[in-house]
């Protein structure tokens, strides 16, 4: 019971994700031959899923060479293998919290928990958060000045999802840059602003409220100055950022090539899957469950023809769920280690039987 009221958030928040994800399927499978989607998964050629699960590796891996190289920037030694295990913890909880809002909580309180100060851990994933929007949105704006005319005619009506999801981001992303380079500025925005709302009587005055957003903006101010001390260290993330961006993109087109298929260009193929990324990356569901799949069913179709649903099976299967489920065993693995150092600190460590 204990165990539960420690951690009731965190389960509800799964239990919503197993709830949307059952509905998902029953909605995608209720009227399908399921011996038929199984014969034809069995002729998808194990050497291209295998690659496509390597990819989605390194794409976990990938923030975890951000998160190491801006610590040495910032002169903090930390080991490659627990910035690994801080990024798929981060996906884990990112997967299971609507907008991946709890992925970057999670890191630093591990971070924490290692040693690392947490003002540091801040900035640093402040720095890969932006970087992170920035890249969709970067693409997002090359595929919709350059590809515009054949994106329109893959996503029909659902285009105004890729309008939506771009609009969020780049609202995001501009947010973030604004606090980020004039935090003076923002701060006296924010203050005012608050004490406005509280002499209107919007909301209490509370010290401890005006107090939490001055150090939040403080943290901004820190970021402000570390993009300006550390100009070559970003461009590197930025480039690190793109590359890792594509590796999960390019999943889709090793399914594809599993299934012997051809005829549509690999550019093209990996396009349509950064466009689902940017269409559902801010919607207010863990791991844009439900509309990424639907959007794969809508998009994919004059691609994979009759292979349609397996594909999608197969590439959200390796993308999301088999990433979800390996971050889900090590995230369990890293709170098991932290409960046993926690016992080993207080001499309670559980006698073996």
């Amino acid at each position: 019971m204990e165990f539960i009221r420690k951690n009731k958030k965190s389960i509800l928040e799964i239990l919503f994700l197993v709830l949307l994800v059952v509905f998902t399927f029953y909605a995608l499978l209720k009227d399908q031959e399921l011996d038929e989607i199984n014969q034809v998964l069995k002729t998808a050629s194990p050497g291209w899923l295998i690659a496509a699960l390597v990819l989605v590796i390194v794409f976990v891996c990938s923030e975890s060479v951000i998160i190491h190289y801006m610590m040495i920037s910032l002169g903090k030694k930390t080991k490659l293998h627990q910035c690994i295990r801080y990024s798929f913890i981060g996906f884990f909880y990112s997967c299971i919290t609507p907008s991946a809002s709890g992925g970057q909580p999670a890191q630093i309180y591990y971070m924490s928990k290692d040693g690392l100060d947490v003002s540091i851990s801040t900035l640093v994933l402040m720095i890969v958060t932006i970087t992170y929007k920035a890249v969709l949105v970067l693409v997002g704006f090359v595929v919709l000045i350059f590809m515009s005319p054949t994106v329109h005619t893959y996503m029909g009506a659902s285009r105004y999802l890729l309008y939506l999801g771009m609009g969020l981001n780049v609202i995001a992303v501009t947010s973030m840059m604004i606090l980020v380079f004039v935090p003076g500025w923002t701060k006296r925005i924010l203050y005012y602003g608050l004490r406005f709302l509280e002499k209107m009587h919007l909301l209490k005055h509370k010290r401890a409220r005006t107090r939490k957003l001055l150090l939040s903006m403080n943290k901004y101010r820190e970021a402000s100055v570390y993009f300006r001390t550390h100009k070559r260290v970003v461009f590197h993330v930025m480039l690190i950022t793109i590359f890792q961006r594509f590796c999960l993109f390019f999943v889709t087109w090793m399914v594809y090539r599993s299934f012997r298929l051809s005829g549509t260009p690999m550019g093209l193929v990996v396009i349509l899957q950064a466009v689902i990324s940017v269409a559902v990356d801010m919607l207010p569901l863990p791991g844009g469950v439900g509309v990424s799949e639907g959007l794969f069913m809508t998009m994919f179709e004059p691609v994979f023809g009759e292979k349609l649903l397996p594909g999608m099976l197969l590439s959200r299967g390796i993308s999301y769920y088999a990433l979800l489920i390996i971050s889900a065993v090590l995230t369990f693995i890293a709170h098991f280690n932290l409960v046993r150092r926690s016992f080993q600190k207080q001499g309670n460590t559980p006698k073996k039987m």
